[in-house]
């Protein structure tokens, strides 16, 4: 499923930038892609793994002005303990918690949009972590919520092949997209510590949890 082959329509819907933007980016070169004929196309797993590079080297390409402040965007009410073993009935419970956020207007949409997110490529970028995001018109602020799962959940198809047990959604206003693209390289550097990873795995209450991530 990771050679699966994309088209720019595709791919600018995962990315959520215009089809000129994806052109662009392959014209120069910038993401992985070949062409056949005057089309071109992008193997979903080389598009998966550029975008992880680029969240994990953020830290060298101008992350120095992120003012990233957990406490604004999650509260200790949307951290979830879960238990289930595939990622759709992960999905659709953490989408839940985070619409009980009030900038999330939405409910529906966004458990729609998260899910067809997912469809089209993993948001699992290792280490037993995913990081599912939309942006969407009708969320007025950027809000978090987040899953530690007490089982393994194993159809997430990682880089890696790690199963997940942490799941940090976000979900923005549609003309948030740099504060947006900022929160996922956050929480992808934070989370790349293996003792926090393993703390919020054993946190006993999402008090705690909310606590270590606010620390």
């Amino acid at each position: 499923m990771g050679d699966d082959i994309l088209t720019i329509e595709e791919v600018a819907k995962y990315l959520r930038v215009s089809e000129r933007t994806v052109y662009d980016w392959a014209q120069k070169g910038e993401i992985p892609s070949g062409k056949i004929g005057t089309v071109w196309r992008f193997k979903k797993s080389e598009v998966e793994k550029w975008v992880n590079e680029r969240l994990s080297s953020s830290d060298r390409s101008g992350s120095s002005d992120i003012s990233v402040q957990v406490k604004n965007i999650l509260s200790p009410e949307r951290i979830v303990f879960m238990g289930h073993p595939t990622r759709h009935d992960a999905l659709v419970e953490l989408s839940a918690s985070l619409a009980t956020a009030p900038q999330v207007k939405d409910a529906r949409e966004l458990e729609v949009e998260i899910l067809k997110r997912e469809e089209l490529m993993s948001t699992a970028i290792g280490r037993g972590l995913a990081i599912p995001h939309v942006r969407l018109s009708s969320v007025t602020d950027l809000v978090v919520a987040v899953g530690i799962s007490r089982v393994d959940i194993i159809d997430f198809q990682s880089i890696d092949d790690a199963p997940v047990r942490l799941l940090f959604m976000i979900a923005a206003a549609y003309n948030q997209h740099r504060y947006y693209l900022q929160t996922l390289s956050f929480f992808s550097a934070k989370l790349k510590d293996p003792e926090l990873r393993d703390s919020l795995l054993n946190a006993q209450s999402s008090l705690a949890a909310y606590n270590l991530l606010t620390a």
